[in-house]
């Protein structure tokens, strides 16, 4: 159930339902107009005059977009036929872009390391479309006990229902992995969102301190799993400050034949020993390692570490394959910092927003271009987890687009062929916001 912000309720309905709650749960049950609505398919749109970055650039053009995918791309689109209802948008010129694949989300709140009433509450539709994602991965983290994934895969297939597209990964950060069914390869062959596991703990003390026979056995079902199930089959790994960083995702690959690119890591910018490493590896493995990740931190929450856009900014410099880095947001998750002995200091939460941030800094700041920084937010993160159709704008591929001012902040979001938001405001809104 979704709301389609149509303007303000008409006075004496606004008065009657604040007076009446019974009347209130009564028109939510009932609003047949409301299911209605989200039956109606959107109307066809024709964008014109984008400056297009599909994420490479292309200048300015014309789209047409339709049943939720990109219909046509041109230099100039003839109007259509006024039978068909087609709405026409003149953007002026203003940046188009895919809209952003974010592969690390805590769809259904994150936390819990400091208590009970530490649990992250679960993220709203909105703080992912006011984000610019119009594609999310959800996945649990430290608490896979009071966290479950029946709860994941419930709130994922929720985010669909509310307009986004949306996946998820089974597991924790523990091993055993937690799963639906009670085997990894099942999950990912009986669970339609389920692309791999995640997010596996490495190196952190709130990990299972997995030994490198157990991490194997996870790689392995997560690889078959996914040639059965045609999926990416990806071990998204958790990447914490300790000691041993990369070592046990080295070994896996120096001594098996599993693929480069079922392993994962993210985090690597925590701290710059493991950023080194997660480089070293990158250049030492060339396109037959893995796909690297780094998290947009707030920039509060950075402390000895890297910042994405430097992050990303030296991968560039070190001339590492542009293809195999990508950036998520771990949005919804908690952002601790720990004393010498474990214990939590202080914590925040992770936003979403910090993939555009990153984009900005990226481009203002350490001097990149957009079509660098671009794939590592959109293209990359797509074909990585064989998403398609997403990550990217061409004639075929889904109608998922950001419109962009000329500082690179959003305007509108579109999933799917329909407005999220316009000028910066939500108009589709979860059924309880």
């Amino acid at each position: 159930m979704i709301h389609i912000d149509k303007g303000p309720e008409p006075r004496e309905l606004v008065e009657h339902r604040a007076s009446s709650p019974e009347a209130t749960y009564a028109d939510f049950r009932g609003n047949d107009a409301l299911l209605e609505s989200a039956a109606v398919p959107e109307p066809l749109q024709l964008l014109r005059n984008a400056e297009l970055y599909d994420p490479t650039p292309q200048g300015r053009r014309d789209l047409l977009c339709g049943g939720g995918h990109v219909l046509a791309i041109a230099d100039h689109l003839d109007p259509l036929p006024p039978q068909l209802g087609c709405v026409e948008h003149d953007l002026g010129g203003a940046i188009v872009v895919p809209g952003l694949v974010d592969a690390h989300v805590h769809v259904t709140g994150g936390g819990g390391e400091a208590g009970f009433s530490s649990r992250v509450p679960p993220l709203r539709c909105t703080e992912l479309s006011l984000a610019g994602v119009t594609s999310v991965v959800g996945l649990l983290g430290t608490d896979g006990t009071t966290r479950t994934i029946r709860e994941l895969v419930a709130r994922t297939y929720g985010l669909r229902e509310e307009g986004l597209s949306a996946w998820c990964w089974t597991g924790s950060y523990t091993v055993p992995v937690t799963t639906l069914t009670g085997s990894v390869r099942d999950d990912l062959v009986f669970v339609e969102p389920v692309l791999g596991v995640g997010e596996l703990a490495l190196s952190d003390h709130r990990s299972s301190q997995p030994t490198l026979h157990e991490l194997l056995r996870v790689a392995s079902d997560v690889h078959v799993g996914g040639m059965i199930s045609g999926k990416a089959g990806v071990l998204h790994l958790h990447l914490g400050d300790g000691s041993r960083g990369l070592d046990l995702v080295r070994r896996a690959l120096e001594t098996t034949e599993l693929p480069g690119q079922v392993f994962h890591p993210t985090h690597v910018n925590r701290n710059p020993a493991l950023f080194d490493e997660a480089l070293a590896l990158a250049e030492a493995l060339g396109r037959r390692g893995p796909c690297i990740d780094v998290t947009a931190f707030p920039e509060h929450d950075v402390g000895d570490g890297l910042s994405a856009a430097a992050a990303i900014a030296a991968w560039h410099r070190a001339g590492l394959p542009p293809a195999q880095l990508t950036c998520s947001s771990d949005g919804g998750g908690c952002m601790p910092c720990f004393d010498a002995d474990g214990r939590i200091e202080r914590f925040g939460v992770g936003q979403c927003t910090t993939l555009l941030e990153t984009l900005r800094a990226a481009v203002h700041e350490h001097g990149l271009s957009l079509p660098q920084v671009l794939p590592c937010l959109t293209r990359n993160v797509a074909g990585l987890l064989r998403l398609r159709g997403k990550g990217e704008l061409l004639a075929g591929s889904s109608a998922d687009l950001l419109v962009l001012g000329p500082d690179l902040t959003l305007r509108d979001t579109m999933a799917g062929g329909r407005w999220l938001v316009r000028n910066g405001r939500a108009v589709v809104t979860g059924p309880f916001e």
